[in-house]
């Protein structure tokens, strides 16, 4: 099996995520970030995949570095540099035969330039959605698992409820 790499253009997903544009634009990008961080890495635990956030310069000037948090990797780049060409040279040298490379942004240039080198691409809007189906699987594996603790808690024998079973069987013919 492939190892699974998502890159994700974080100012591309605090611009197209209802909740994390919202604060974008009530002036509290840092809560932002920090929310996208957060949330991503929520999903990371459930996707298989290592993920890579990736920030510009742009709105934090001077900040340069690498770091992990949330089990993720948070990349700032150089101020001079944009989070597309550090995305599009990261994705060319981490795509390999045995590491497939998923791009998470809506810009259109750079998904293009990404799929030309072998990786794929996922607009801002797919990954949101597939960040809430994955929220909404785990939630349903964890009330499944407390409606089994509650039959293991159960005040009956397994020979009363085999024998409620036949009655209800009996009964519903």
């Amino acid at each position: 099996m492939k190892k699974r790499i998502l890159i994700v253009d974080a100012y591309n997903m605090i611009g197209h995520w209802p909740e994390l544009e919202k604060l974008k634009k009530a002036d509290r990008l840092e809560e932002a970030r920090d929310k996208l961080l957060y949330i991503l890495s929520d999903y990371y635990k459930q996707s298989n995949a290592e993920i890579i956030v990736v920030f510009d310069a742009m709105y934090v000037p001077g900040l340069s570095k690498s770091y992990e948090q949330y089990g993720i990797q948070v990349v700032w780049t150089d101020e001079g540099q944009t989070a597309d060409s550090y995305i599009e040279a990261l994705a060319k040298k981490l795509q390999t035969r045995l590491t497939q490379v998923e791009v998470a942004t809506s810009d259109g240039a750079e998904q293009w330039t990404v799929f030309s080198q072998g990786a794929l691409r996922k607009p801002a809007w797919e990954l949101y959605q597939d960040i809430k189906r994955a929220k909404r699987e785990v939630h349903a594996a964890a009330r499944q698992y407390q409606d089994q603790a509650l039959v293991r808690r159960s005040p009956f024998s397994d020979k009363q409820l085999n024998a409620l079973a036949k009655l209800r069987d009996e009964l519903s013919k």
